[in-house]
């Protein structure tokens, strides 16, 4: 099978400190023919991330030379900062990976569901806004200003879940985790994207 037969664009999205990030991790470790997008950002880089790994660290006039010769696939502004992810770098996947991860917010998720139609969309959903707040708190990262702000932003967020293909509710980590594998597993059997395969098979083709 060619590599870009069945290759998942899966947008993985949810308000701050839902766990998005930590399922994030545990999916591409389940699977290692995916690989996470690294997005661009005007926001300055958190202690132990790495340039280049965790984000794109530039500036605000780097960014807006970019939004102005069209290298996002979708652009926002987030906690006073803005985001974006590279449409070079998205499509150069397709040809060495079964799929990509976006973890985005709900703003670039609906671009990117407009611009690249084969995307699914997975909002993950904390069981309370008290367990939202409590997993921001105990992340001691946030001054009780930043907490506030994002709480706030949180509600807004989840009225958008009706954007999104699936609901994964982080309650309990492993069955989030196992509830999002399945999404991909099943995401990767769709008639449509193994349709090239099944047309090869008919002609006498070997496919894996």
């Amino acid at each position: 099978m060619n590599a870009h037969d069945d290759f998942l664009p899966l947008i993985v999205t949810s308000p701050s400190g839902a766990g998005k990030t930590t399922l994030v991790r545990r999916l591409l470790a389940r699977f290692g023919d995916m690989a996470q997008s690294v997005s661009v950002t005007t926001r300055a880089p958190r202690m132990g991330e790495v340039d280049g790994h965790d984000y794109h660290f530039v500036t605000a006039t780097d960014f807006s030379t970019m939004v102005a010769r069209g290298a996002f696939a979708e652009w926002a502004e987030v906690h006073g900062h803005r985001y974006g992810t590279s449409l070079e770098k998205m499509e150069a996947a397709r040809d060495r990976l079964r799929g990509m991860v976006f973890v985005i917010d709900t703003q670039g998720a609906r671009q990117l569901k407009a611009r690249v139609p084969d995307a699914v969309g997975v909002f993950v959903l904390p069981p309370s806004m008290e367990v939202l707040e409590g997993r921001l708190r105990g992340r001691g990262t946030d001054s009780d200003e930043t907490i506030a702000r994002r709480m706030h932003n949180a509600r807004g967020e989840l009225t958008h879940y009706g954007l999104f293909d699936y609901v994964v509710i982080n309650d309990d980590l492993d069955t989030a985790s196992d509830e999002l594998c399945s999404i991909v597993t099943a995401e990767r059997a769709r008639r449509w994207r193994r349709a090239g395969a099944a047309e090869r098979v008919i002609h006498g083709a070997t496919v894996r």
